[in-house]
């Protein structure tokens, strides 16, 4: 096990991928089922930014429960009740309420009033209409939209088709994955969390791409010609390996800390629901990367072999029997060194002269 670690930190790993593939996809297939049960049967608990509706808060004293609220809110239908940590040593309650409430503005007011032993000056109250609500999910949706068509189109230009295939399918599992954990436990979705999932989206497609990039670079390299496609992409992930896991830990620590400091000890609600978005979408994208990027990509080559490889690795054969070209043995011995876990080329047979 420490060997195999210090491989990968030394960048000499040599795992199989290819054998962990089934089982990862199983696991994966298994999460999107239950992500996409959770989201017909619970559904998302979406803020009034989205639904419409009204945010009452107002200080209380020491004692107040949500109990004595719900209490004195009694008229009020589907209502939600948090007892919240204020900037001192007290408690803020915050009420929030679908549209159905709006008419009973002024009651909620001076009931919260009363229970926290003031004025309704006290009281923050925040309305949100329900037509805007839907032109704010609208226009997120939309916005989505347009995302794909066109990461789809830039990664088929720079890349191939088949690539953005596997990458946009990487990215629509992490979502739907990050949503079932929203889900499951109940978490507010807000623009915030939005934010944090348009993010989830770039670090997705950039790991994905960086995975995609070395298998396009060693396609077109020596390894093209030396390796079957299968071999060439399980290769270029564990060249690409701990760059990824570089790139994770130096994001997820951050973002970590800001879960942990800003949403638990601060009592931050805005903060938290951003990092908690951001810290599943992060592993999601570097599990997804490897794991169901790499064999959706290597799945359509097999349905569909790339012809244009084909003919031009049977060209460069072709042109080495040939003799075209004088290096032919300086190009067998770097393939040799890139396929060697160590890195080191294998010394030059000598050759005899030609008289």
């Amino acid at each position: 096990m420490m060997q195999k670690l210090r491989q990968i930190f030394a960048g000499d790993a040599a795992i199989d991928f290819r054998s962990k593939w089934p089982r990862t996809l199983t696991v994966s297939g298994l999460l999107l089922v239950g992500s996409l049960t959770l989201l017909l049967t619970r559904g998302l608990n979406l803020s009034i930014d989205f639904e419409g509706g009204g945010v009452w808060e107002a200080p209380v004293p020491e004692g107040v429960t949500v109990a004595d609220a719900r209490d004195v809110l009694g008229f009020v239908p589907d209502v939600k009740i948090q007892l919240l940590g204020g900037a001192d040593s007290g408690s803020v309650i915050r009420v929030q309420a679908g549209t159905a409430a709006l008419d009973d503005e002024a009651e909620i007011s001076a009931a919260l009033a009363e229970l926290a032993g003031g004025t309704t000056d006290d009281v923050n109250t925040s309305t949100i209409g329900p037509t805007w609500g839907d032109q704010i999910t609208s226009k997120a949706v939309a916005a989505l939209g347009w995302f794909f068509v066109a990461v789809a189109a830039y990664l088929a230009w720079r890349l191939e088709w088949r690539m953005a295939v596997g990458a946009l399918a990487a990215v629509v599992h992490d979502l739907l994955i990050t949503a079932g954990v929203y889900a499951l436990f109940g978490f507010e979705v807000s623009p915030a969390t939005l934010i944090a999932l348009l993010t989830i989206l770039g670090y997705s497609l950039y790991d994905t791409v960086v995975v995609f990039d070395k298998v396009l670079e060693n396609e077109e390299g020596p390894l093209g010609e030396a390796l079957d496609y299968p071999d060439l992409v399980n290769q270029s992930m564990n060249q690409v390996l701990m760059r990824s896991i570089n790139t994770t830990i130096t994001t997820v620590l951050p973002v970590l800390s800001m879960l942990i400091i800003g949403g638990v000890f601060l009592g931050g609600a805005s903060l938290r629901e951003f990092a908690l978005a951001l810290f599943v979408g992060l592993i999601l994208g570097t599990f997804s990367s490897i794991f169901v990027a790499a064999p959706i990509l290597l799945y359509m080559r097999q349905l569909a072999p790339d012809a244009r490889r084909a003919a031009s690795i049977e060209a460069r054969r072709q042109g080495r029997a040939k003799g075209d070209r004088p290096d032919t043995q300086f190009i067998e011995d770097r393939d040799a060194s890139l396929l060697t876990p160590g890195g080191a080329a294998p010394r030059p047979r000598k050759k005899g002269r030609r008289r």
